[in-house]
Parts: C-alpha cells; sequence; structure tokens
C-alpha cells in the first residue's frame, strides 16, 4: 500500500520549511532527503485513500442530514470524530468546501433508516440517528459529535465516508477503520456493560479477516484517543482526488503567474515570485498537511502590478512537509495556487 513520507532530522525536528517542485518526481525527492541527513521513515506520498463499499445501508437523503451532533436517540461511550480532507490534485494541500457524509451503526450493530429484514431485523427504518453530512472549513476540516460505534457480524468497527465535491458531485467512498489490541478503544469500549455495550469481543471481526478491509488499511486507518469515562476522539485525514485548483477557482495565466519558491529546500530564508498582470491583494498562508495552520507569510496585501518576490525567513518552522496557499484576487476574480514546502 502506498503510504505518507515522513521526514526527521537526524538531531530532532527543529528546522526550516522548504518548497519541494513536484512530489510525484520521487527519486529527485529522496536523494534530496537523504542530503540533508534525513531519515526515511515510511515510503511515498499523496496519494488517494482506498476506495471501499458504501456498504448495505447507505444515506437515503444525506442533503437533510446537515448536522454536527449526529447522536439522535442513541446511547453509548461519548465519541468526537474530526477528519481532515487533503486534495492530492494540489499536493495534498487541505480541501476547504469539500462536502463530507458519515454514517455508522450503533452499539449494538444496528444502522438507522433501514430494518425489518433478515439483515437487520430490528425495525430502524423511520429513524435517522448516527448519519450527519458538514462541509470542512478552511483547514479541510469537519467534526461530528456522536456515540462509539459496535460491532456486527463479519465487519470490525468501521465509519463509512462519503466524500463530494462542493456542487455535489461524488469524489470519494471509503471507510475509516480503527486501531485494535489489548488496550484499544474497540476492547474498552466493547468490554464497558455500564454503558451498554453487551457483546464484548467474542465473535468479533478483526481488520485482519474483513472483506472489506482485505486489501489493508494503511490508507484507512484512525487514531484514537481517550477512554470509557471521559470519551473517545478520533482523529483521520482523508486524501481525495479534486479540482486541480481550489474549488469555484480557476487560474488565468495571463492574469498572473506564480512560480515556485526558491531555494527550495531552503534554510534560513525563501522567496516566492509572483507575477501580476495588474494590481492585486495577495495572501500567502502556510499549513501543515494536517490541515493546521501555521502562519500569514502576507495578509490581503496590495502589490503593484509586475514581478514580486515575497520573502519567507525560517522563524520557528519545524522541519517537515509545508503547503503554500498562494490567493491573488483582484478585478479579474479570485485565484489560488497551493505549492509544496519542505523544511530542513
Amino acid at each position: 500500500m502506498d503510504r505518507k513520507i515522513f521526514l526527521k532530522n537526524s538531531l530532532g525536528l527543529a528546522g526550516v520549511a522548504v518548497a519541494v517542485p513536484i512530489i510525484s518526481r520521487a527519486e529527485n525527492f529522496l536523494k534530496t532527503a537523504q542530503a540533508t541527513g534525513a531519515v526515511l521513515e515510511e515510503t511515498i506520498a499523496c496519494t488517494v485513500t482506498n476506495t471501499e463499499t458504501e456498504g448495505p445501508f447507505p444515506t437515503k437523503s444525506p442533503s437533510t442530514l446537515v448536522k454536527t451532533d449526529i447522536i439522535g436517540d442513541r446511547t453509548g461511550v461519548a465519541f468526537t470524530i474530526n477528519i481532515t480532507v487533503l486534495n492530492t490534485n494540489t499536493n495534498c494541500s487541505v480541501y476547504a468546501g469539500a462536502i463530507v457524509d458519515i454514517w455508522h451503526c450503533d452499539k449494538d450493530g444496528n444502522y438507522s433508516e433501514y430494518g425489518g429484514t433478515q439483515m437487520q431485523t430490528t425495525n430502524y427504518t423511520a429513524y435517522h440517528f448516527l448519519r450527519g453530512r458538514q462541509t470542512t472549513n478552511a483547514n479541510g476540516q469537519v467534526s461530528f459529535t456522536s456515540i462509539f460505534p459496535g460491532w456486527y457480524t463479519s465487519r470490525a468497527t468501521h465509519i463509512h465516508v462519503h466524500i463530494y465535491k462542493p456542487d455535489g458531485t461524488s469524489l470519494l467512498v471509503t471507510q475509516i477503520a480503527f486501531p485494535e489490541g489489548s488496550n484499544s478503544a474497540v476492547v474498552l469500549v466493547n468490554s464497558a456493560t455500564a454503558y451498554g455495550y453487551t457483546k464484548g469481543m467474542t465473535g468479533y471481526t478483526y481488520n485482519a479477516n474483513d472483506n472489506v478491509f482485505s486489501d489493508g488499511v494503511s490508507t484507512e486507518m484512525s487514531t484514537v484517543t481517550g477512554s470509557v469515562a471521559g470519551g473517545f476522539t478520533l482523529s483521520h485525514t482523508i486524501n481525495v482526488a479534486g479540482p486541480a485548483l481550489a474549488t469555484n477557482e480557476v487560474n488565468d495565466s495571463k492574469n498572473f503567474k506564480v512560480e515556485q519558491n526558491y531555494p527550495n529546500p531552503f534554510r534560513e530564508e525563501t522567496v516566492f515570485p509572483i507575477v501580476l498582470k495588474e494590481k492585486s491583494s495577495v495572501s500567502i498562508d502556510l499549513y501543515e498537511l494536517s490541515g493546521r495552520k501555521v502562519c500569514s507569510v502576507i495578509s490581503k496585501q496590495s502589490l503593484s502590478s509586475g514581478e514580486q518576490k515575497i520573502k519567507m525567513s525560517r522563524n520557528q518552522l519545524k522541519a517537515g512537509f509545508y503547503i503554500a496557499k498562494i490567493n491573488v484576487e483582484n478585478s479579474s476574480g479570485h485565484f489560488t495556487e497551493n505549492l509544496k514546502v519542505l523544511v530542513k
């Protein structure tokens, strides 16, 4: 399975952000990484998260379920679901404005909107619990308040996710897997009889034996932290092949031009070269791959037409990958480009 590259300086993470050209040039990138004393911990890169089945219980009318709190009338261990969406067509920068639908079973393994059949005997066709829709914010993130999912025969604990473009075009259907082990949240919750989880782990299907996850879970595995008493929090990043530029934003090459920053990588300072055809408002913001904004290089600064060279100093940036989101606004509209930045 494809996995992301993580770089760690042999003396620690203190370092500088540096821009990388197109990451698809893996060989050149690896040479650069090795030349700077970095240690490769995983293999590359920015790839789309695995596609999985919607399953037999997809949401019937997801547009009616725009909500953050999806608990409904269900009970169980408190659970927060945090999802970040990245766009592989913009070097895995954050994808703002994407529509994210999620759904999962309750503590007893039942889904709302279905039932009364051999597949699910309990009839919940008139219920809409544990289903919701949110739109990713400027950091590419959505968050849902829920209860920890139970399990049912032949499936490991999981969450279904369907991601769409802002216009409703489907981008990816996938599932989120949960860590397993003696002290994992899955084991702890299913032992929490006081919270109504009565199945335990007898008959549980682990990820390795789950047919849906038979191709592995390297792109679908989440991080789960917390406790039964205090509740658990799931964090997960999903990569989708979104538009080449930000939604509803088209780069007119006759209007402006953004080139790769240099030097690349950089230690103390780097330069973003931008050519403007007219006076424009320009912002450059730096993000971690998780979607967290690190800093603003410039913020809505009015720049005259012609070639501009915008400098960024290392300051307190740690070694690692970053995404520089460059926004240009002028009489022709609003445009965005994203550059991969690496600090060594």
